[in-house]
């Protein structure tokens, strides 16, 4: 017992999928809904601590999806400001393959994560935007979009899907080094 929680803990409750059999990587299929009271379990299956929390597993698929959307979309918009602007076909394909990568890791849980959107009633739909007035700032401000995504989504998958976090955070790292790459390539456009 660490901190008063018990990191073997088992539920004696009946288990129930978080997500259609079908819809789940096969290795996460054993995850299961989380319990009224916080505690940490161990999958059966993966070995991997699952976090129960006292949020529904829905809400969880909402920031997965809000969270993959923002990652693909800064992704992007990084992607477009190296082949379009700077005219980088080296960069901009290492950028595009983070991209792909990070939508390939659900792609097989896509249904599940549509199905729980719900971008008329979010309430950071009407948040203010701050404008960016060049280059620099619009690559900088999507790679950070993008990275702090894929920590949410590391974070976030630890829950439904134990064995995908390190898959996020892999390319999260990977994204720091192309953003680094970028910045060394480009200095005299970056300021400071």
């Amino acid at each position: 017992m660490e901190n008063g929680v018990k990191s073997n803990y088992k539920s004696t409750a009946k288990a129930k999928p978080v997500i259609a059999r079908d819809e789940v990587p096969r290795q996460s299929r054993a995850v299961n809904q989380a319990s009224k009271l916080p505690s940490l379990q161990t999958s059966p299956r993966s070995g991997f601590a699952v976090i129960s929390t006292l949020h529904s597993p829905l809400s969880t698929l909402r920031i997965v999806d809000a969270n993959l959307n923002r990652c693909r979309e800064g992704l992007r918009v990084v992607e477009d400001s190296l082949r379009y602007v700077l005219n980088d076909g080296v960069l901009y394909k290492k950028v595009r393959n983070i991209r792909h990568n990070a939508d390939k890791i659900l792609r097989r849980s896509y249904a599940s994560l549509i199905k729980e959107r719900d971008s008329v009633k979010d309430s950071g739909r009407k948040m203010p935007e701050t404008s960016k007035k060049d280059l620099p700032s619009i690559i900088i401000a999507n790679f950070k979009r993008a990275q702090e995504s894929l920590r949410v989504l590391e974070e976030y998958s630890k829950t439904l899907y134990p064995e995908l976090a390190s898959l996020f955070k892999a390319q999260r790292y990977a994204a720091y080094n192309l953003e680094k790459s970028v910045y060394l390539k480009y200095k005299k456009i970056f300021k400071g």
